[in-house]
């Protein structure tokens, strides 16, 4: 069954998942434009954007404290209005005993 991803803006809790993480960051590193939220992709397809953002997070270990001022910038713009649009719909961050 080929089952397609619904999209960092119609993903569950408001877009805070490991999938739509992938395409909040490729938008940081400007791999895809903001407005392609992966909407009908793939698995193959965001597996391929998943190892071009693992590479360009690799120069910074990772961490958005090591990304230069003007990337920072965008992140914190990024994923402080998907944080934002989270809590609208619900999401807390806070993890329960579950988690």
């Amino acid at each position: 069954m080929d089952q397609r991803y619904k999209g960092v803006f119609s993903d569950i809790n408001g877009g805070m998942t490991h999938l739509a993480q992938v395409f909040k960051d490729a938008w940081v590193f400007d791999l895809v434009p903001e407005e392609e939220d992966g909407a009908g992709w793939s698995g193959g397809q965001i597996q391929q954007l998943y190892d071009k953002v693992s590479v360009a997070w690799e120069k910074y270990g990772h961490l958005p404290s090591r990304l230069p001022s003007e990337l920072q910038a965008r992140h914190q713009r990024i994923h402080g209005a998907a944080m934002e649009r989270a809590r609208a719909t619900g999401w807390n961050p806070e993890l329960g005993e579950d988690d």
